[in-house]
């Protein structure tokens, strides 16, 4: 799959920024669109139905839904043929929260901020899990 679009959902604006950066420096040329406020995001991606290959990076600890719940809502409001990827991009290393990603299909791995150019390059060049 050759990702168009990245979509950051996290209410941090500061990371936001700085994984856009990260984005670029790895040679991602596609639409970035980040999304501070996670009911926004899922709107905005239930409306789309991914109508392009999407790689999502969602948080998992915000204020309004946390990024389960979004993950949650978006297994049940997309078409199951979608083409996107989603990851969790956190700044939690809890293991409770790795083993309930783990028990969600839609999440395809999980990984601890902040995202670098270094492994932004990998996972979109090589579309697999990141750890």
């Amino acid at each position: 799959m050759h990702f168009e679009r990245v979509i950051l959902i996290d209410d941090n604006e500061t990371d936001n920024f700085f994984h856009r950066l990260a984005l670029t420096k790895a040679g991602f040329e596609g639409d970035v669109r980040s999304f501070e406020r996670p009911e926004e995001g899922l709107a905005f991606l239930l409306m789309d139905q991914i109508q392009v290959p999407t790689c999502v990076f969602l948080d998992i600890n915000m204020p309004s839904l946390t990024g389960f719940d979004v993950a949650q809502a978006l297994m049940d409001g997309l078409h199951p043929l979608s083409e996107f990827r989603l990851f969790m991009l956190t700044s939690s290393n809890w293991t409770d929260d790795r083993r309930r990603a783990e028990t969600i299909p839609l999440i395809q791995g999980f990984m601890v901020k902040p995202l670098t150019a270094e492994n932004a390059a990998g996972l979109l060049a090589s579309r697999r899990e990141i750890d």
